[in-house]
Order: C-alpha cells, then structure tokens, then sequence
C-alpha cells in the first residue's frame, strides 16, 4: 500500500509541510530507474529518491545521498533553484505533485511498471524521465482527479462488486475488510464500510508481513512488524526491510543454485569417471598378454607378426597380435608398459572420485546452510567449491568427440606427466607449432583409426589453448606419441618431435 491512494495523500501533506521554504537544488540520476532531488533551505538538505523499476516503485527520503563522480547526469534543469510552493495529491490516483515557482510542477506517477517522473509547465507535459512511456506526455494535471461516490446508495448499490467501484482501495484494504465483515449482518455493513475509511483517512502506519512479502498498509493485516505515527518514517523503514529482503532473497537463490549447479556438475563428474575405472579395472588384458608371452618364450620366435595362445583363465584362444622387429620378450616388455600406465590411470581416477566425493559432502552441507539461512551476513561469502591443490586433480582436461577421449594439458608439469606417463605409443599426440601450449592427445582405441574430423577438433583444443588462441588460423603438429621424447635438462614441457605432420586449424575451445 505505499502507493495506495490513501497513503500519498497522508504523504502528500506531511512533505508540503516539510519543505516549505525549501529549494531544489539537485535533481539527476546515476541509474536508468532512480531519480534523486535534493531540496535546500540553506540550513540543511531534504534527498527524495524515486526508485521507479518495474517491479518495484517507491519514494523514500534518505538522510544522506553522495552523489557519484562518474555515470551522474543532471536532469529537469529547468526546476534547479525554483523554491517548492506546495506538494498536493489527486482524488483516488495514485500520484503526487510537487509544484514550483513560475507554473513548474514536478508529478509522481506510482503506477507500478509504468511509474514514471514527469515535468509539466502550465499545466502541460515538458519532458518525462522514463523515456520509453510516451504517452506520459499526453497527461493533463486537471484530469487526473478520479472522482468517487461514497454515499451509502452508491454502496448498496455496488455491493456486488465493491472492489471494482472502490478500485483506488488495494488488495491489502479489501483483504481487511473481507475479514472484518465475513460474519456481520447485512445491517451492520454500511457502519463498518464507514470506519474503514475513516481508518484510512486517519490511518497508523504498520509494516506488515502478509503471503511472506512485505508491505506498508494502512491497516494491521498479516503480522505486523512495525507501526508508524509518520508517514515519512513508514515508507523509509519500508523501503530499507525490503530492499534488504530482496537482496537476502537474490543472494540465497542465487547461491541455492550455484551449488545446485555445481553438485550436479559434481554427480555426474563421478559417475563418468567411475564409468572409465570399470572399463579399465575389466581391461587387463595387455596384463594377459604379457604373461602370456612371458609363458610361452620357449615356443616363440622373432619375426612374428601376431601369435595366438590358450588364456589361463578360460582356455579360450587369443590372437595378440606383435610387433615383428621386435623379440617375443621385448614385446611383452611393451605389454607390461602399458598395462602399468592402465594401473596409474586406474590409481589417479580413483583419487579424483574420492576426492569429488569428499567435495560434494562439503557442497551438500554448504547448501543446506545456505537453505536454513535467514540472515543476509549468513550469507556473505558467496558459496564457491573448496579449492582444490595440483597434487589433487588430474593434469589433463578431457573433452570427448564421436566417441573419442581427448586430454588436454593443464600446465607445463602436467603437460610432462600427460605425455610421459599417461600416453600410449598408439595415442596421437598435437601441439600448437613453435608457440608455448597444452599438450594433447587422443586416446587410442583397439582396432580404430583416427577420424579426420577428431583429429581436427583436437586440433582446435590445441590451438586455443596456446599462445596462438587469438589467431584466426592456427599451425598445429599432429604425430603419434611414440615420435616424442624428452631430453635430459628440458624445462617442464618441453619435447622433441621427431616426425610430424600440420595442420591449420581455427583456436576453438
């Protein structure tokens, strides 16, 4: 109700009696929906900020207002210095006029989204502040009155229909008044319609909790919080409760989603990578090979190309196939090598599950504060993930594309472990040419080759994690990770290619 009809006519007159012998002497505004007067009577300063956004309009009186440096325009010049002659409402309307020396008038219209400040001369709309609501400029001072029949015929009359008669009454007043009169006899509903708007002639000022919004009524419904003998001091101390309800309200959605977000985010982190370790705990059999191999040395010769032995498990045949420049046991070398670096990707997933897990318990117990909190200091920090440290990641991101993995470095030392200790000789490996960047690799797959379109949208990863990712087009080198090695003294990162191909590519995260 503070832009009820009935209450900027209370306001109307406790701010003409207020700023009699004040001037404006500011008037300018540091945000599209806020407009600030100040008003001087050369002994100490009166600030009127209008607050006109679309969801939420409403005067209220500051006791001190520091105007910015920067973003600050000054507006309605014309009314600068001009001393205020009267402040006066209109029957049933929601609007105050502030009129000034030499025909200015300054009209507050609280008409909820279309709320708006306009400056009249004679009578006559000059300029309004809200710009886009032009047919503000057509309004004419005189016929905003809006004029009501309050005899008792007229309200027999309308009894159907009340609310729509008395439109200028408000929700919160017919909420009232549908309380007061739900049990009274016909006879007694003229002499109760009567006090009511006595009450609201005379009114107190309460703020009031109703349907868990706040608002100031001119009557005690809902739970009262507060009440007021000045009108002045009701709408500030509204206007302070519910500006600090709404930013409690948009910190605490905004927080209850974020780790929404991120616990999802984390749920499905787990659930991925858990995928991954049952793949890689059921994959053993480079494992099998090896032991296989190393089994069977006294009937294999070098040369051989591919080989097929009885499993010790099921005694089922397998066909494993070799690499022929190399000797049966060096093969099974290559075999226990892989199967080892299974083990440490086994070992770093299960660490990151673990420690996911240990996160999202901290996130479930942060969301759970933040959805008991009622205080806007319990929520101050804004709620963020716990900081992880290097030693608790993976040194890789990993992206994935038409059913291929691709990591990519995080760092230099990670770029080091991803290439040494993480890759396959089968893997692809890219790298943005003869710039500093990730490393990258496709993770190879048995029995596939790369497709054209992977290795170009690892390509793209490459580059745009370079110092090449602001170019249009990007060199990159794509080569098999058994083609790269490390020399002994290099910095973190640093490798030597021995056979590459390039490609150009758009940086592309």
């Amino acid at each position: 109700m503070h832009n009820n009809y009935y209450f900027l006519k209370q306001l109307g007159k406790q701010l003409h009696q207020k700023l009699s012998g004040y001037r404006v002497v500011a008037c300018f505004s540091q945000n599209k929906d806020e407009l600030i007067l100040e008003f001087n009577n050369t002994h100490e300063s009166f600030f009127l900020k209008a607050s006109l956004q679309s969801t939420f309009c409403c005067l209220s009186f500051p006791d001190q207002f520091n105007r910015a440096r920067k973003n600050s325009i000054d507006l309605f010049t014309e009314i600068i210095l001009k001393p205020v002659k009267q402040i006066y409402h209109f029957d049933n309307e929601r609007c105050l006029a502030m009129e000034l020396e030499d025909q200015l008038t300054v009209l507050f219209k609280m008409h909820g989204n279309r709320a708006n400040v306009i400056l009249f001369y004679a009578g006559v709309a000059k300029s309004i502040f809200r710009g886009h609501l032009k047919p503000d400029l057509t309004l004419s001072l005189i016929e905003l009155n809006r004029p009501l029949d309050f005899s008792e015929s007229v309200f027999w009359k309308h009894q159907a229909d009340l609310p729509a008669y008395y439109f200028t009454f408000g929700k919160l007043v017919w909420q009232y008044w549908k309380v007061k009169t739900t049990e009274l006899p016909q006879k007694d509903l003229w002499p109760a319609f009567c006090q009511l708007i006595q009450a609201l002639e005379s009114p107190t000022y309460y703020l009031v909790e109703n349907s868990n919004n706040l608002h100031l009524s001119l009557l005690p419904v809902g739970h009262v919080l507060k009440q007021f003998d000045n009108p002045l001091e009701g709408l500030n101390s509204f206007f302070a409760a519910y500006v600090y309800q709404q930013a409690f309200a948009s910190r605490k959605q905004q927080q209850t989603t974020t780790l929404h977000n991120q616990i999802k985010a984390g749920q499905n982190y787990i659930k991925k990578n858990q995928q991954k370790l049952t793949e890689l705990q059921h994959d053993t059999h480079y494992q099998l090979w090896g032991d296989l191999l190393m089994a069977n040395l006294h009937q294999l010769t070098s040369g051989l190309s591919q080989t097929t032995l009885i499993s010790f498990y099921d005694h089922q045949p397998i066909t494993i196939k070799l690499k022929p420049e190399l000797s049966p046991q060096k093969n099974a070398e290559i075999f226990y090598r892989k199967a080892k670096n299974q083990q440490i990707e086994i070992n770093q997933l299960k660490r990151t599950i673990e420690l996911k897990t240990r996160e999202l318990q901290k996130l479930n117990q942060q969301l759970a504060d933040v959805e008991k909190s009622t205080d806007l200091k319990q929520l101050k920090q804004p709620a963020s993930q716990t900081p992880k440290s290097k030693n608790e990641i993976l040194p890789y991101h990993e992206f994935e594309h038409k059913g291929f993995r691709i990591w990519v470095g995080r760092n230099a030392e990670a770029n080091d472990v991803l290439t040494l200790k993480l890759a396959y000789k089968e893997d692809l490996w890219l790298h943005a040419k003869d710039v500093a960047g990730s490393h990258v690799l496709i993770k190879h797959q048995a029995g596939k080759k790369f497709p054209k379109d992977v290795i170009e949208r690892a390509a793209q990863l490459a580059a745009y994690n370079s110092k090449r990712k602001t170019d249009s087009l990007c060199p990159v080198i794509v080569t098999s990770k058994k083609f790269v090695r490390k020399r002994k003294g290099d910095p973190a990162g640093a490798v030597v290619v021995e056979k590459e191909q390039v490609i150009l590519v758009a940086p592309k995260l």
